[in-house]
């Protein structure tokens, strides 16, 4: 298969150092490992329900789906979904993420890319994973993005939302938190996204303690 090259445009923006001083202050908190993406990203009653959901959607198809991780993290995730790719191709922002995930993460399948997905061209692919990615940054960066969503089939988005009913899409800075703290959530078919799709359907839903809201999985089909 033909390499993507995604042209990437030389501009530092203030959401990078953000994400690296995430990771360089673990802000996020720290394990064993040199990079660590948040109990969002390890607790297994959060990330277990979700890897079975979207093994479950992968597995569907016959001819496996070139799938874009946006937002991939410490991978710790993303590395239980890859053998049910034709490939997958893992972007960050943080440039020592990434090239940390190139050492410790190797499958003939598997590519790691350090790009801005709110500036960047992305590859092209099938299907779009955005697991508590958008939730961390301003509506016009989330607007950048969704732009760009329509050149995927499908796209599957992970968002910590409050219980119940709520305004949604406050705008905050982007960063470490999340609209949460707003008693907001990301929804990216009202106002002001707007993204237009053909088909939904809820993939999971976890409720967080101690009414933290809750954590959900949709699946959008664009076309």
């Amino acid at each position: 298969m033909q390499e993507n090259k995604p042209k990437k445009v030389k501009m530092p923006w203030p959401t990078k150092k953000a994400m690296i001083q995430v990771y360089e202050q673990k802000l996020w908190g720290e394990n064993a490992s040199e990079f660590y993406s948040g109990s969002g990203s390890h607790q297994p009653e959060i990330v277990n329900p979700y890897i079975t959901s979207v093994q479950s959607f992968l597995k569907s198809f016959k001819k496996p789906l070139v799938v874009c991780d946006l937002g991939c993290g410490d991978f710790n995730v993303g590395n239980k979904l890859v053998e049910y790719t034709q490939k997958y191709i893992a972007i960050d922002i943080v440039p020592n993420l990434i090239n940390y995930n190139k050492k410790n993460f190797k499958e003939e399948n598997l590519e790691f890319c350090c790009l801005d997905i709110a500036k960047d061209e992305l590859p092209s692919g099938d299907c779009v994973l955005l697991r508590q990615v958008l939730q961390h940054l301003s509506n016009k960066e989330v607007q950048r993005i969704v732009a760009k969503l329509a050149a995927f089939k499908y796209v599957i988005l992970t968002e910590h939302i409050p219980n119940g009913n709520f305004i949604a899409n406050k705008d905050i800075i982007s960063g470490q938190g999340i609209r949460i703290k707003k008693k907001s959530g990301i929804n990216l078919l009202a106002s002001p996204f707007n993204f237009k799709i053909i088909e939904e359907k809820e993939l999971s839903i976890i409720k967080l303690e101690e009414n933290k809201g809750v954590i959900v999985t949709t699946l959008y089909q664009v076309f």
